[in-house]
């Protein structure tokens, strides 16, 4: 039998540096049925030319100005012909093996809607130095911000055409905005394997932005309670959302070196519901510490340590 044809949607901007290795990671997949999209929006420092020399093995390719991330990859999805569907930022990284994992385990439960698994974080240099690990996610996790990470989730096209595509009018938590849509009409299914590869670097938008990822976070809980299928748990979970969007914003402030308004909004989880701000009581207490120290000494050597036992050293 021919096996269901898996879209993959890359949206570029400026990251030559990295977009080898992303284009690499989807093109090399053990997977035999894939098509490769790329929609770069008109980068001026080599990207184009690194898409061009894998334009043969490319179904489409465009580089042209574009309003954001969400609409380059929702001219992606316009185009995708696949069953299953996603998307790769030109910094990040598919495992091998990744595609194949997402296709059977949809074949083996037709009634989960979205596919996701635990995701890599590695720096700049492509050195893992933590593994982000998920468990399973409810419509009432993904409501509290328990967040997963976009590079490990695959879609059915059918649920994607029944959530809608991207908002671009976000453009931090897109893809939340979307689970959260796709959750309310099928099943996630959690893979317990490393799916993917997130990339951490100075100019990646949850370092250099930091601060608008909360924004964001606010404002997808003042639209909760518009939608008919989440307005129902939003009132009924609504202290433990707000406490998961305030620790969910101080998580971010606190990896943008923002300290003081990291505890300031850990303050307000606890206000809101004290178990979902206790779950994180280590970051609290570095955020406080944040106040008298400079805890980047401390980081780093944290980060060389978990480096190190990821590499079995």
């Amino acid at each position: 039998m021919t096996p269901p044809l898996f879209s993959i949607v890359t949206p570029s901007y400026n990251q030559a540096a990295y977009l080898e290795q992303t284009l690499r990671s989807v093109l090399e997949q053990d997977y035999p049925a894939v098509e490769y999209l790329v929609a770069d929006g008109a980068s001026t420092d080599g990207s184009v030319e690194v898409i061009s020399r894998y334009a043969a093995r490319l179904a489409w390719w465009v580089s042209e100005p574009d309003g954001g991330q969400a609409e380059a990859i929702n001219k992606g999805f316009a185009r995708a012909r696949g069953e299953y569907i996603a998307w790769l930022n030109s910094d990040d990284l598919y495992l091998p093996g990744a595609l194949s994992a997402a296709a059977r385990a949809f074949e083996e439960h037709p009634e989960a809607g979205l596919v996701f698994g635990d995701v890599v974080s590695i720096d700049a240099a492509g050195q893992a130095f933590n593994v982000m690990t998920f468990g399973p996610r409810s419509l009432e996790d993904l409501l509290c911000f328990n967040i997963i990470s976009q590079p490990g989730v695959f879609l059915r096209r059918s649920l994607l055409e029944r959530a809608g595509l991207l908002d671009p009018s976000y453009h931090y938590l897109l893809d939340h905005h979307l689970w959260l849509r796709a959750a309310a009409l099928a099943p996630a299914l959690y893979l317990p394997q490393r799916m993917a590869a997130a990339r951490f670097h100075p100019a990646a938008k949850n370092v250099a932005q930091a601060a608008a990822f909360g924004r964001e976070a606010y404002r997808i809980v003042a639209w909760m309670p518009t939608q008919p299928a989440l307005a129902e748990p939003f009132r009924r979970l609504e202290r433990r959302i707000w406490a998961g969007a305030y620790r969910f914003d101080a998580r971010y402030l606190q990896d943008g070196g923002q300290h003081r308004a990291a505890l300031a909004a850990y303050l307000r989880s606890l206000a809101a519901h004290p178990p979902t701000a206790l779950a994180e009581w280590r970051r609290m207490l570095y955020a406080f510490a944040g106040l008298f120290i400079n805890p980047e000494r401390f980081k780093q050597n944290y980060l060389e340590a978990r480096k190190k036992r990821l590499e079995g050293r």
